[in-house]
């Protein structure tokens, strides 16, 4: 039965997700508009939004080392509102050469609560003895979509004022959050041998490593290239286009709902498996989608198989680090981020070499690979210490 500090916990992680998805999706909905201030042509762009995903891989890792020693509460303390700043600090950026170190901050910071927010979301499902995490991830997405939807709402006003109203409402989430979070005693097990001294062999966790690489690989092309797939395969006009994304988001969202609950019945292993064909034949269905209804439906199907491997994959790994460190976590983390930067690379080249439907292929063989992957997410056991 959970405490009331338990309850306390859980809480403040679900604002602390609901921040990131909130701080995420500010920078993220403003890349055109960005591009347009600055006068960005295609390729630069391209440049620029690499440093996000290159950086936030370099704070997932160095989030690990922290938080090993230090806990992850005080990890999202300092780097939280480093991200809302940074978005702000964007929004206000006047030229590119200031625009870039600001970018650099922010994939920094974003890619260490990304690993931070994910560590207390394990700390909570640990002590409840339950899975919860997808419904952590849900609220990300919740509020990951009221950003869009405020972006639209004000899109006549001031780039600053609609990038930086939201993150008054991010700081003082995160300030709520903070003393609320797990403190590194509680993040810990006490009944372990394993040393929490930051250091953790890559083999269990491997699976879980490569599940996250190959859903960020799908994710990427369903959001990079669904519109180009729209516009250019089917000839969807401007009403239709938007709902190739919306329906993947819309089933992302939903599948996450229920998350936690077909986790507990039928096992993780089960939930990720199912999800791997379904996400398969979300794929199959975009590459042979004979008209936009179908490719619709198609995209949805997507969404729906790929929700559940995130969260899946951070509760597997917080069972396979049973002191608690978080380095497991973080290394899970950092696969998100290979994923995204892979998956524009590789179906965006295999589009310009063939054609849009050849390039949803691969995220369709590797979405299949996630079938095979599915034993990783149910270990038996936690790993073995660490053994120089």
């Amino acid at each position: 039965m959970p405490s009331p500090r338990d309850r306390q916990a859980r809480l403040a992680t679900y604002a602390v997700y609901a921040v990131q998805g909130l701080s995420f999706a500010s920078l993220l909905i403003q890349v055109a508009n960005l591009q347009a201030k600055h006068g960005l042509d295609e390729g630069t762009l391209t440049v620029l939004l690499l440093i996000v995903p290159v950086f936030a891989g370099v704070g997932s890792v160095a989030a690990g080392a922290f938080a090993a020693r230090l806990g992850s509460k005080l990890l999202l303390r300092i780097a939280q509102p480093v991200v809302a700043a940074a978005v702000v600090l964007a929004g206000l950026a006047p030229s590119v050469p200031l625009l870039v170190p600001v970018l650099l901050v922010f994939g920094v910071a974003v890619g260490a609560v990304d690993a931070g927010m994910n560590m207390q979301g394990v700390a909570v499902e640990r002590r409840y003895g339950m899975q919860v995490l997808n419904g952590f991830h849900c609220v990300w997405s919740v509020f990951s979509l009221a950003g869009a939807l405020w972006a639209s709402v004000a899109a006549g006003l001031p780039l600053p004022v609609v990038m930086g109203i939201p993150m008054v409402f991010a700081v003082a989430g995160s300030l709520y959050a903070g003393p609320n979070l797990c403190t590194i005693d509680e993040e810990k097990v006490e009944s372990t041998s394993v040393q929490a001294d930051g250091r953790f062999p890559w083999r269990p966790i491997l699976p879980l490593c490569l599940a996250m690489a190959f859903l960020y690989i799908g994710d990427a092309a369903v959001s990079n290239f669904n519109t180009l797939f729209m516009k250019d395969v089917l000839a969807a006009g401007p009403a239709v286009i938007p709902l190739a994304y919306a329906a993947y988001q819309a089933t992302t969202l939903a599948v996450r709902l229920g998350g936690d609950v077909a986790a507990r019945r039928y096992g993780a292993a089960a939930i990720v498996r199912i999800g791997g064909v379904i996400a398969t034949l979300g794929f199959l269905g975009v590459v042979l989608a004979p008209n936009q209804p179908l490719a619709i439906i198609a995209f949805g199907l997507t969404g729906m198989g790929l929700a559940v491997v995130a969260p899946q994959s951070f509760s597997a790994a917080g069972k396979l680090d049973p002191a608690g460190t978080g380095v497991a976590i973080a290394r899970v983390n950092l696969f998100n981020y290979v994923g995204f930067i892979v998956g524009a690379a590789l179906v965006g080249g295999i589009a310009d070499a063939t054609d849009m439907r050849v390039a949803f292929v691969a995220p369709l063989v590797l979405a299949a690979a996630i079938i095979a992957l599915a034993p990783g997410f149910q270990p038996k056991q936690a790993a073995e210490p660490y053994k120089a």
